[in-house]
């Protein structure tokens, strides 16, 4: 039987995950011994908190006594084997599977045979690390977010043989040192990174589409979408030799499933070294930290006479929202059965592309520009051309709808836009992780919503977008594609046919 209560913990690897473990640990009032290969690094690694402890003394953020009591938590370990009186050790090391297993099978000889031996992995099998282990019920996930302080959750994660009570200690544990505990089985990505792999690999397949540049992209994600970062903003924040490895990695894992497909650019900048911001160039430039070359806005072109323009919408609500839109921006409406020769024609497509929505509404695909009203059209609007779309029908409405300040970015033809894209392979990423059990919708919200900083769980964006209209995208997309990423997960779509929320839970089945 595990112990029930941790008051002494080990950490092995004193990098910023394994740091950023102590710190939290200490400030609850955890003893930690810290222990790192690396000669020197468990005393760098206490010195180093130590300061930060003191700093945020300094700014007021804990007491001083707090900081001194904190500070006082932490031990240097010279070996492993002053490990041996832990309740529990968390590995913090290397994500590789073997340098894993073999710590956890060194630290099995250590530690009491009731002491808990924890795992950081963000996306290695709690089972594979677990396995020839003489006790792997004693053997759990527990997966912090960087920076550890900041991000207030943390996956726990029973392998195969995992003892349930392991996880009950984990779980008060996370709590006594401020963060959410959420349960996940051991499944590739667990819940954050597997529901993470839609963001930054679909706004991968979309620049390499040439539907946009990488600073379009950010751009339409970030003040259309409501996301923090933009997917390549935050590619460059945690590195790509972190990325793009954790990228492969989970595809691997799903015996490449499409789902999950990583893109080659990663692959040739990684191989480069363009890292991001560590090594000061990689989908932009920086020096300390500082983005060079932010890419600017669209510029607005100078339009004398913007033509009337018609409407094309598929509900009642559309062409409200749309009416709404050119009335406010001082437009002038053609009410016509059928556009006027003259008349630009803005479509509001659902997961087609311009070409396709043009032909579907019989008309000019040279006065055709189609607007994606998934973005938030007082923070950003997205515009989309087909291939023949004329110049001036172009710049007449770019700047109709920038005539307000609002941001507008002109895009080329595409399935789907790129929110629309985004956002609705991420909730049916969401659904696929719910229809298989990885975790209830509850944890698989709350677990996205803190470990990855989206502003809604995935789950009740879905609701807010509707969840046939997710189903829609979706299906378009993937008939237009034929490529199985965009299949429609079967839980979104019972669920989009019952009219039932994203965010209900699943009928217990009876026995």
């Amino acid at each position: 039987m595990a112990v029930s209560e941790i008051n002494m913990m080990g950490i092995v690897g004193t990098g910023i995950m394994g740091a950023g473990i102590a710190q939290i640990a200490a400030q609850a009032g955890i003893h930690v011994l810290l222990f790192d290969a690396r000669e020197g690094g468990a005393q760098t690694a206490k010195n180093n908190l130590t300061n930060t402890l003191n700093r945020l003394a300094e700014k007021g953020k804990i007491t001083a006594e707090a900081a001194r009591q904190s500070a006082a938590c932490l031990t240097a370990a010279e070996n492993l084997t002053a490990l041996s009186p832990c309740d529990l050790v968390v590995e913090a090391i290397v994500e590789n599977l073997e340098a894993k297993r073999d710590l956890v099978q060194q630290l099995e000889a250590i530690v009491r045979t009731d002491a808990i031996i924890a795992s950081n992995t963000s996306s290695l099998s709690v089972s594979a690390i677990a396995a020839g282990m003489q006790h792997p019920e004693r053997i759990a996930g527990f997966h912090f977010f960087n920076p550890v302080p900041l991000m207030k959750v943390v996956e726990i994660i029973p392998g195969i043989k995992t003892d349930i009570s392991v996880c009950n200690t984990l779980q008060a544990l996370a709590e006594k040192m401020g963060h959410t505990g959420v349960r996940a089985q051991d499944t590739p990505g667990f819940i954050v990174n597997h529901a993470g792999r839609a963001y930054g690999t679909e706004a991968l397949k979309i620049l390499g589409e040439g539907v946009a540049s990488v600073g379009d992209i950010d751009r339409i994600l970030r003040e259309g979408a409501g996301f923090r970062m933009g997917p390549f903003e935050l590619l460059d924040l945690t590195a790509l030799d972190v990325s793009h490895p954790a990228m492969e990695s989970i595809y691997n894992q799903f015996y490449q499933d499409p789902r999950y497909r990583p893109h080659p650019r990663t692959r040739q900048m990684l191989t480069a070294g363009l890292l991001g911001r560590k090594t000061n160039e990689g989908f932009y430039r920086y020096d300390k930290g500082v983005m060079l070359n932010p890419a600017p806005p669209q510029p607005v072109p100078e339009v004398n006479n913007i033509p009337a323009v018609w409407l094309g919408a598929e509900c009642d609500a559309d062409r409200e929202q749309l009416r709404t839109l050119v009335q406010n921006a001082g437009g002038v409406l053609d009410e016509g059965a059928a556009p006027q020769p003259a008349s630009v024609c803005l479509l509001a497509a659902w997961g087609e592309d311009a070409t396709t929505a043009a032909l579907r509404y019989q008309v000019n695909p040279a006065q055709t520009v189609c607007i994606d009203l998934w973005c938030n059209p007082a923070k950003h609007r997205t515009l989309m051309l087909t291939p023949i779309t004329a110049k001036h029908t172009r710049d007449a409405v770019h700047a109709l709808f920038a005539q307000d300040g609002v941001g507008v970015t002109v895009i080329h033809d595409s399935n789907g836009f790129v929110a629309q894209r985004v956002l609705a392979s991420i909730v049916n990423l969401a659904a696929d992780i719910a229809q298989q059990q990885i975790a209830g919708v509850k944890d698989i919200d709350l677990a996205v919503r803190l470990g990855l900083g989206y502003p809604y769980g995935p789950l009740a964006w879905g609701d807010l977008l509707t969840a046939p209209r997710v189903l829609t995208v979706l299906t378009h997309i993937f008939e237009a594609s034929k490529d199985p990423r965009y299949r429609p997960s079967p839980w979104l779509r019972r669920r989009a046919l019952l009219g039932i929320p994203l965010v209900q839970e699943e009928t217990a089945a009876v026995g």
